[in-house]
């Protein structure tokens, strides 16, 4: 039979493990937001396999002060994250090899409207146009491999398409200007942006070439590039993935056809509701959280479930 004293003392014994282990607690240097890496213990072993780590890109200030032009990188976005992380370095590794003084904007559509990747770029180029000369308007998931492929100013003829029709991994018709196009600030000005009503994806593009035609300049592309439409990019896109949104719903079909010339950069409406400055991989970027607005009775299509329509006309 354990006596009192026993009891007594292995009482005393854990009271003092206890107050010994919160005092060590206590002294360590951890804060509530902590949030420490888990630990591979097989790597701890000597086995298994271990994380490789990603270089980094060396971080190098982006305020061009000395540069003669400057290019804002907008990045129309949606849930493409993955492909985020393969751009941002790569991006910047062939620039700065051509020495082309940039920052990148990921133009991140926050509503509940379908994708609208012109209104993005109308947004972007309002937020960057008063720092910077020129826009790239880049596809997320198409990666220039060809240091030919020339990043530069335009000219004064019009802007420059780098995925031409003879280069890109999957459009080959003549009048196609979508994956890459740069475009000097007061032409994009001169051609009041791009239209607004195109929801969903596809077309935007073409009714762009037609403003581009419009306002009289032309779309230069590189020449001379030694690379063709099978190695020039690499289409990170997987269709599988991510379905593109081709539906096309309510008279959305036979207004995009056509060409737009209600809506522009003039009269985007939209919200930027939060900016953040964010670093991949020792790169900086910025994302513009944006929640465009549509007018329901003008382009319906921007909600196929009629929900925004249905929502609009009891408020009515």
């Amino acid at each position: 039979m354990v006596n009192i004293s026993t009891i007594n003392w292995l009482f005393v014994c854990g009271l003092c493990f206890c107050l010994g282990g919160i005092g060590v607690l206590s002294f360590m240097p951890l804060s509530s937001d902590c949030i420490c890496p888990l630990s591979n213990p097989l790597a701890k072993a000597g086995g298994g396999a271990v994380m490789e780590k990603v270089p980094t890109v060396e971080k190098q200030p982006h305020d061009h002060k000395d540069a003669a032009h400057k290019m804002a990188l907008l990045i129309p976005f949606r849930d493409r994250f993955e492909e985020l992380l393969q751009f941002v370095p790569h991006m910047t590794s062939f620039l700065r090899r051509q020495n082309v003084a940039h920052h990148i904007f990921v133009l991140n559509q926050v509503d509940r409207f379908r994708f609208n990747r012109a209104s993005l770029i109308n947004v972007g180029f309002h937020f960057a146009s008063n720092v910077y000369d020129y826009i790239a308007m880049h596809d997320v998931d198409l990666l220039p491999l060809n240091d030919q492929l020339r990043y530069e100013y335009p000219s004064d003829l019009g802007p420059l398409h780098i995925a031409g029709p003879k280069l890109h991994p999957k459009y080959h018709y003549d009048n196609f200007v979508g994956g890459i196009l740069l475009v000097r600030r007061e032409h994009f000005q001169q051609m009041n942006g791009m239209s607004n009503q195109y929801w969903g994806w596809g077309l935007e593009d073409d009714e762009f070439f037609v403003r581009i035609r419009d306002a009289g300049l032309q779309v230069s592309r590189p020449q001379n590039i030694q690379t063709g439409t099978n190695d020039t990019f690499s289409h990170i896109h997987n269709r599988h993935h991510r379905k593109r949104d081709t539906q096309k719903c309510f008279n959305q079909k036979e207004m995009t056809r056509k060409r737009d010339h209600k809506t522009g950069l003039d009269n985007v409406k939209y919200k930027i509701m939060k900016v953040h400055e964010l670093a991949i991989d020792g790169v900086d970027v910025t994302i513009l959280n944006i929640m465009l607005d549509c007018d329901v009775n003008k382009t319906p299509w921007c909600d196929c479930s009629g929900t925004a329509a249905a929502a609009s006309a009891v408020q009515t």
